[in-house]
């Protein structure tokens, strides 16, 4: 029997390096019934939110949003950054003693920092309607809502990573269908720099020159630096800097190379300039965060060479 092989579109495979590198975590905080009259206000957070109706109808306003949004069971309101907003009983609910809305409510962050590419390019608010979701996204969200009504060992763990892929979902939803795409994702919609794109995640240890990337893109070298700064918010070289680093963050939390090994697989040939590189950048030394990871978790591998 011949196994058939499940293939990726560039798209996807860059997608796919950037969550896992700049380590996504999706945990749900809250399953929340509303009945009757009812708002809640969202205050501005530092991590991103989310709320998945279960059941009923509610509204949700905020600064970001022209009008109110109606969600129905099914829907997902995502809030990459945090932002503040107010989520209300839907009008013509809110009189009625007998209506409710149940809903399961999350937090988001990348733990490797703040710059993410995929993150910085979301919206405000991005809201997935069960219906435009497609069938993956209408069964993934029924499942995790059967979870949520089925104590069991595990439930935590299980409800935790079902939302992980719904974000995902979500993020690769927008970024096939969004209007007008910015950053990551105008980027990945133009073949010129999709390649380059793709060519710095899957070999950031190479000898990327301006002129090599502007090759692979199809473009002159100017044309290439000008565009791919106006979609990125910055310059091809300090972006392919930025994700050697966030690449060789996820690496010294691992603990299982040298700094110096480490430093050679992200193209560096010198420690040392590697060592001042990354403390420029993150502000703190490679030795900083393997001490934090040695610290904050118990680790079965034999310590290395700092």
């Amino acid at each position: 029997m011949r196994i058939k092989e499940i293939r990726s579109e560039p798209i996807e495979d860059i997608l796919e390096t950037v969550l896992n590198g700049y380590q996504l975590r999706v945990e749900i905080v809250s399953e929340t019934i509303y009945c009757g009259s009812w708002y809640d206000d969202e205050r501005q957070t530092q991590r991103g939110q989310f709320h998945l109706i279960g059941a009923g109808e509610c509204e949700v306003t905020g600064p970001m949003l022209s009008h109110p949004h109606l969600l129905r069971g099914g829907d997902l309101a995502i809030f990459p950054h945090g932002t503040r907003h107010r989520l209300a009983a839907a009008p013509g609910n809110a009189n009625k003693a007998d209506s409710y809305t149940s809903m399961l409510c999350g937090e988001l962050e990348f733990i490797n920092g703040s710059r993410n590419p995929v993150l910085n390019a979301l919206p405000e608010c991005l809201i997935v309607n069960a219906h435009d979701g497609g069938e993956s996204f209408r069964k993934l969200s029924e499942v995790l809502g059967q979870f949520a009504r089925d104590p069991r060992l595990g439930q935590r763990i299980v409800m935790n990573k079902l939302a992980d892929s719904l974000f995902t979902l979500a993020v690769c939803e927008y970024a096939h269908g969004a209007s007008d795409p910015r950053g990551i994702f105008a980027a990945l919609a133009d073949r010129h720099l999709a390649r380059a794109l793709d060519a710095i995640h899957r070999r950031p240890g190479e000898s990327w020159t301006l002129d090599g990337l502007a090759q692979l893109a199809g473009m002159s070298r100017s044309a290439f630096a000008q565009h791919f700064t106006e979609v990125m918010q910055m310059p091809p070289i300090a972006y392919l800097t930025a994700w050697r680093v966030t690449q060789a963050k996820q690496l010294l939390r691992e603990r299982r190379l040298s700094v110096a090994a480490i430093a050679e697989r992200m193209g560096y040939k010198s420690e040392a300039a590697f060592r001042k590189l990354f403390k420029r950048i993150e502000g703190v030394g490679p030795g900083k965060i393997r001490s934090e990871a040695r610290s904050g978790e118990s680790s079965e591998h034999p310590p290395v060479e700092r």
